[in-house]
C-alpha cells in the first residue's frame, strides 16, 4: 500500500481569516440581494401593428373604430405625432408599465429621429389603462397630464361601460394638448396638484427612501435572457420597467422580442411605426 506523505501545513493568519470570513458574508449577501429582485417577466402574445386602432380584445365596432382611426391619420398627418390606441386581451404576467413599454418599443412608434409617438393601451381583463409617451413628447404630455385625461376623460366613460366613448375622448385629449390647445387639461392637473400635494410629497419621500434600499441591486443587476441583455429603469411615476439593454451581437436592441423582429415591423396590414422609442414617460390608471 503506497505511504502517502502529508504537505507542510501552512498556519492562518487571523488577517487572512477575517478576509476569508469577509468574502464568505460578501457571497451570501450577493446571492440574497440577487434573489430579492424579481426575474423578467416571460414576453406575452404581443398583437401585430395592423393600423392606428388595434383592437384585439374586441371592445369597439367597425364605426368607432374607423372614425377614430381617421381622426388620428388626420393628426399625424397635420403633427407627424405618431398615435395609436390597442385593446388586448389580456396584460400576462406583466404590470400594464411593463407592457404598454415593451408594446411601444415592439411597434417603434414615433418618428426615429423625433421619437414623438403615443400610445393609448387599454386591457379590460385587468381594468387597467395606461397612456405611453414617446421621449420627444414627453415636455408636452407631461405624466400629469396623461393621469389628468385617464382620470377625468377616460376613466369615467369606462365605468359606464362606454369604451368606444372613453377612447375617443383620450385620443382627442391628446390630440389637443399636442397641438398647443392644452389649456383646460392644464388647469385640471394644476387642480389635481395642489388637491394631493401633501400625500405626493409623502409618497415620494417613502419612494426615495425604498430606492436608496435596492438602488445598488438594481443598477448593478443585469438579467439576461436568452441572448438578450435587460435593464432596469424607474419612471418618473414610480414604477420599474425593463428596458432592453445592449445584445451581443454589437449593442444594438432592435431584437427586443426575439423572432428577428426590428424596429419598425408593424407585423402586418401597410402601416408601421417609424423607430421610435419610449423610456417610460406618461401614466396609468384603472376604472
Amino acid at each position: 500500500m503506497p505511504m502517502r506523505i502529508a504537505g507542510p501545513v501552512i498556519p492562518r493568519s487571523a488577517a487572512f481569516e477575517r478576509l476569508f470570513a469577509a468574502l464568505r458574508l460578501f457571497a451570501a449577501f450577493a446571492f440574497l440581494a440577487a434573489a430579492a429582485v424579481p426575474a423578467l417577466p416571460a414576453d406575452p402574445a404581443f398583437p401585430p401593428l395592423t393600423g392606428r386602432v388595434v383592437d384585439a380584445a374586441s371592445l369597439l365596432a367597425d364605426e368607432a373604430r374607423a372614425r377614430i382611426a381617421a381622426k388620428l391619420e388626420a393628426h399625424e398627418g397635420k403633427t407627424s405625432d405618431q398615435i395609436v390606441v390597442a385593446t388586448v386581451p389580456g396584460l400576462g404576467d406583466l404590470s400594464v408599465e411593463e407592457y404598454a413599454n415593451r408594446l411601444f418599443r415592439r411597434w417603434a412608434l414615433g418618428a426615429k429621429d423625433k421619437n414623438n409617438g403615443v400610445l393609448l393601451l387599454v386591457a379590460p381583463r385587468e381594468r387597467k389603462v395606461r397612456i405611453e409617451v414617446g421621449y420627444g413628447l414627453e415636455g408636452a404630455l407631461t405624466d400629469a397630464l396623461s393621469k389628468v385625461i385617464i382620470t377625468t376623460a377616460i376613466a369615467p366613460r369606462f365605468k359606464q361601460g362606454d369604451f368606444a366613448g372613453g377612447i375617443e375622448a383620450g385620443v382627442d385629449a391628446i390630440a389637443a394638448i399636442l397641438t398647443g390647445d392644452a389649456e383646460e387639461w392644464q388647469r385640471r392637473a394644476t387642480v389635481r396638484t395642489e388637491e394631493s400635494g401633501g400625500l405626493a410629497d409623502i409618497l415620494v419621500l417613502a419612494a426615495l427612501i425604498f430606492v436608496l434600499a435596492i438602488i445598488v441591486v438594481v443598477m448593478l443587476r443585469t438579467t439576461w435572457s436568452g441572448r438578450r441583455a435587460v435593464r432596469y429603469h424607474r419612471t418618473r411615476g414610480g414604477h420599474w420597467i425593463a428596458l432592453p439593454g445592449p445584445t451581443d451581437r454589437g449593442g444594438s436592441s432592435g431584437g427586443w422580442l426575439g423572432g428577428g423582429w426590428s424596429a419598425g415591423s408593424s407585423g402586418g396590414g401597410g402601416f408601421s411605426g417609424g423607430g421610435g422609442s419610449s423610456g417610460g414617460g406618461g401614466a396609468s390608471g384603472d376604472w
